[in-house]
């Protein structure tokens, strides 16, 4: 896909700080790290010819496509450069604190991945995230990537990350086989979403494969309510402090899913199911209507159940006859993670160039076969789902940063344990809209009035 997407995104988005994060001297995490072939080693911190490189690749296909690069590095260049790239994988939801703790340590790892947005300008101001503009002109990088995806690795002009994988937007997944099966119409429209629910119902078929134990995943409802209501203006209005959190958009967005859960639309203790387990991929093979999920999904649901891969649609988030809000906006990224780099000198561009290898062709094929479709210029897929998925990035005039990441990282807490509650029926509407708004303005009053406004770029 070549089309380049205007981001709805405010380039200028900062999180709390990380205890003990400025003004850092980039410096290399030790300790048990797990190699491109899965042996344990030991890097000792400090270690200046070992690159220590922090991702999630902790299950298939993954494993298989973030080593690609750590091997072919450690193959065709370490023998020359004399560094080696020592690969350390963590599961999604640990490897967040993780990093969290590393760099309020001063521990932070010479590259690691992260999802852009807030946290990747915190970085930047800590001292986390170095500059590589120049060294991705040197290598020629820059007209590989997706325009798009790479603004979002930019900040006043100067490039800090490179973007990797995948091109992640939340959309609802189902079996086309089970649909025809039943006589399902993929819906349009909100009343025609909740009239296809109410028949799954009826028809003793759970409408929405959600596990939200994690919280992120609940809230991908919830952002796409308030847009499809009110627009992406709400959080963006609500961070550069000209609008509120508590305003119409929101309380429908919590009301509907107060009514979704209700009408047993979710699944029972959706709260304590796990995403990260891939509990809710386990309820849609199982026959689970549908599930809103990133495109990043489409890799899982391929590597581990090809027979249901075979029948596996994908659908936009149905719009709102009513509202006059932009109804093709989509929630998600251009790249499904980003790596920073916390070294300097011949290191960083050493960790640059072993990062390139994430734009070759024959990683790109790796990756496209995978299920996945990389934020790359000549990316390409003919698979069926991602056929569903990039029709609707195509149509989609903007795509909004998922709030989690958008926020600043104490709101986004609040943001995702809030609107959680609205899941097992605990949770007020107002109140929900109330606790973020009093989070964000609790954020302001800590970190300045004008935080906002004043790191626009």
């Amino acid at each position: 896909m070549k089309k380049q997407i205007a981001l709805a995104l405010t380039a200028a988005m900062t999180v709390g700080m990380l205890a003990g994060c400025s003004g850092k001297t980039p410096t290399a995490a030790g300790g048990s790290t797990v190699t491109s072939t899965g042996s344990e080693t030991t890097a000792a911190a400090g270690d200046d010819k070992t690159i220590t490189f922090w991702n999630i690749a902790t299950d298939e296909p993954d494993k298989t496509i973030w080593s690609y690069a750590v091997d072919q590095y450690n193959k065709n260049d370490s023998p020359t450069s004399g560094y080696t790239i020592d690969q350390v994988a963590t599961a999604n939801d640990q490897y967040k604190q993780k990093l969290s703790v590393a760099m309020s340590a001063g521990q932070c790892p010479d590259m690691y991945i992260h999802w852009t947005g807030g946290p990747m300008r915190e970085y930047i101001k800590s001292g986390y995230a170095q500059d590589i503009t120049d060294i991705v002109d040197e290598l020629g990088l820059r007209d590989k990537y997706l325009p798009a995806a790479l603004d979002q690795c930019t900040v006043d002009g100067k490039i800090y990350a490179l973007p990797v994988k995948n091109q992640s937007v939340a959309v609802f997944f189902y079996d086309k086989s089970l649909w025809a099966e039943k006589g399902y119409e993929v819906p349009k429209t909100l009343d025609d979403l909740e009239t296809l629910c109410d028949k799954m119902v009826s028809d003793g078929i759970t409408p929405f494969a959600l596990a939200n134990s994690s919280q992120w995943t609940g809230s991908m409802y919830y952002c796409y309510l308030v847009a499809r209501y009110g627009g992406s203006d709400i959080i963006t209005n609500a961070y550069n402090q000209t609008g509120s959190l508590v305003n119409d958009a929101t309380k429908f967005a919590g009301e509907k899913i107060e009514d979704w859960v209700s009408k047993g639309y979710f699944p029972d203790g959706v709260n304590s199911l796990s995403a990260d387990d891939g509990e809710d991929r386990a309820l849609l093979y199982q026959g689970a209507g549908m599930m809103l999920q990133g495109s990043w999904q489409v890799a899982s649901i391929k590597s581990e159940n090809p027979d249901f891969y075979k029948n596996l649609g994908a659908f936009a988030f149905p719009t709102m006859t009513d509202s006059s809000a932009d109804q093709t906006t989509v929630l998600g990224t251009l790249g499904d993670n980003f790596i920073s780099f916390n070294c300097t000198g011949e290191k960083l561009k050493e960790a640059v160039k072993m990062a390139a290898y994430y734009t070759t062709d024959e990683w790109m094929k790796l990756d496209e076969d995978s299920g996945n479709l990389p934020p790359l210029v000549d990316a390409s897929s003919s698979e069926p789902a991602w056929q569903d998925i990039t029709s609707i990035i195509k149509g989609a005039s903007s795509v909004q940063l998922w709030w989690d990441q958008y926020l600043p990282s104490s709101v986004a807490e609040v943001h995702k344990s809030a609107t959680q509650t609205l899941f097992d029926g605990t949770g007020d509407p107002t109140k929900v809209a109330q606790e973020q708004q009093d989070a964000l303005d609790e954020y302001f009053k800590e970190n300045g009035s004008s935080t906002a406004a004043s790191t626009a770029s």
